[in-house]
């Protein structure tokens, strides 16, 4: 699979970390195209976030709009943005494709991709939900980031991984993960 990571300065650079982790190491993903928005670096380290490096990543520039994840005929497989911001959200739901992440995205949905967006922000507005309606009905899954308490979390990573594991399911990655179970 090849898939592109775009991260935004929403607070949560650990989400983006952790699914960078996983993707590298499972051997169903040969390729990550990875893109930050203009602060999100500035975030990953004010939240002494380092993110993972390998040779299975190539970097494109937000400002790049000629990078192969700008087109379809790329064959790019699936798109994640995380954290996401409600404002790429924004943009993303409105069709405007100023920056590489946005047009990246607007790829997905045109080509009937997968785009899981990664929602880091609380409380919402109704112009946010009204965004989230827009994408949701367009193609794309928005995936809150919500940690869930079922598995007994014992700490701040093992609570985020709750939102990474389903990130990789909802991409279709094979791995350990929790299940509910009767």
């Amino acid at each position: 699979m090849k898939i592109i990571v775009a991260i935004t300065a929403a607070s949560g650079a650990i989400y983006a970390r952790q699914l960078l982790e996983s993707l590298i190491a499972s051997a169903q993903v040969e390729q990550i195209a990875l893109i930050f928005s203009a602060n999100a670096e500035a975030v990953a380290e004010v939240e002494q976030v380092t993110l993972p490096q390998s040779s299975k990543i190539i970097r494109y520039a937000n400002d790049n709009l000629f990078a192969s994840v700008a087109s379809g005929s790329a064959e790019w497989d699936a798109m994640v943005i995380v954290p996401s911001s409600v404002g790429t959200m924004g943009r993303v739901a409105s069709g405007v494709s100023q920056r590489l992440i946005e047009r990246a995205a607007d790829v997905m949905l045109k080509e009937r991709r997968r785009l899981i967006v990664v929602v880091r922000e609380t409380p919402l507005s109704l112009i946010h939900l009204r965004n989230m309606v827009t994408l949701t009905e367009a193609g794309a899954i928005i995936l809150p980031a919500s940690p869930s308490f079922y598995s007994n979390p014992q700490s701040i990573e093992q609570a985020c991984n709750t939102v990474t594991e389903r990130i990789l399911s909802l991409l279709g990655i094979t791995g350990q993960r929790y299940h509910w179970s009767d």
